[in-house]
């Protein structure tokens, strides 16, 4: 009974949501992220080729400024590169984990994000990673979904429109992932923690340039389940939040850029802009400078994975220039 002598109503289910299973299962005190290496686990753009660091530094350069923050920074290895290719720049690393033991010295670390920024700020493959709540379509009502973190078994709690819930959720949907009248089983992964983690990042830049680097959806491409995924020793696991493994879902990447100010950019054309070029050196110069050429077809060769349709190139850029 309620305080008022009401009987009171039990909540549909007992286990946490999916966005408070999640946050636990990696950022929790014995987190995913703060105990195992991203590059471990799962492949970036970061690990496919330094011409991505050399990307980041030329955008660093042509717009004037001279510190880069890496959000969400793994073990340090964007910023490595870019300390490799340009010592003058003034390099910040923002992740959970602790400083690694072998990163230079002249890179920075924190685990929490700075107050204010002049520079550029980049967050790769880091909005994926925002927990958020997931909501399903069951007999003509949305309700959030629940899930034991042990068994990864779900249960559906209380509808979006229930006076419990967060209005924001409910006014999310509507406006950039709607599920009226769509099956039972539809899902939606609701975006408004990426949006405010983003738009928190961007309101700290003072002047500069903000780029989230992430795989995702517009309105018009929504997938119809969800995202939801698992990846744990460089391949596909299945879902489950119990700190074992990554949990990642695609990022509404038009919401995010709505929030910030952002504008939308393939990766593809982003990285051709910056000088990452994959067109195949002259055969002829294998035969007058074999070593050159060799190193020029390598280097093609990660151009062509950065800015492939299909894969790392079909990755968005949501860029938001503030002068």
């Amino acid at each position: 009974m309620t305080s008022l002598g009401i009987p009171a109503v039990p909540p549909p289910t007992s286990q946490p949501t999916w966005k408070q299973a999640w946050d636990a299962a990696l950022y929790g005190a014995e987190g995913f992220f703060r105990r195992e290496a991203p590059a471990a686990h799962f492949r970036t753009s970061v690990h496919a080729s330094p011409l991505f660091a050399r990307a980041l530094v030329r955008l660093t350069r042509e717009a004037g400024l001279d510190t880069v923050v890496d959000i969400g920074a793994g073990r340090g290895e964007l910023l490595a590169a870019m300390h490799a290719l340009d010592p003058g720049l003034d390099l910040l690393g923002v992740e959970v984990a602790a400083r690694p033991a072998d990163l230079p010295t002249g890179i920075a670390w924190t685990t929490a994000l700075p107050e204010s920024v002049e520079g550029v700020v980049v967050a790769n493959e880091w909005l994926d990673n925002i927990p958020c709540h997931l909501v399903e379509v069951e007999e003509g009502a949305l309700r959030v979904v629940h899930v034991d973190p042990a068994t990864g078994e779900e249960s559906l709690g209380r509808p979006v429109d229930h006076s419990q819930v967060p209005t924001s959720l409910g006014g999310w949907l509507d406006r950039w992932w709607p599920l009226d009248e769509r099956e039972p089983g539809t899902r939606a992964e609701v975006g408004t923690s990426r949006d405010a983690a983003w738009a928190d990042v961007v309101g700290r830049v003072t002047r500069g340039i903000a780029v989230a680097v992430d795989y995702g959806h517009t309105r018009d491409d929504r997938p119809p389940f969800g995202s939801l995924r698992s990846y744990r020793d460089g391949r596909e696991v299945d879902v489950l939040p119990d700190g074992s493994r990554d949990v990642t879902a695609h990022v509404a990447v038009d919401a995010v850029a709505a929030a910030t100010g952002g504008e939308l950019r393939r990766q593809r054309d982003a990285l051709r802009e910056l000088g990452v070029d994959s067109s195949r050196p002259d055969l002829k110069r294998a035969t007058s400078d074999p070593a050159g050429y060799v190193r020029a077809l390598a280097g093609a060769t990660e151009a062509a994975e950065l800015t492939a349709a299909g894969g790392l190139g079909d990755f968005w850029w949501v860029v938001t220039v503030k002068d």
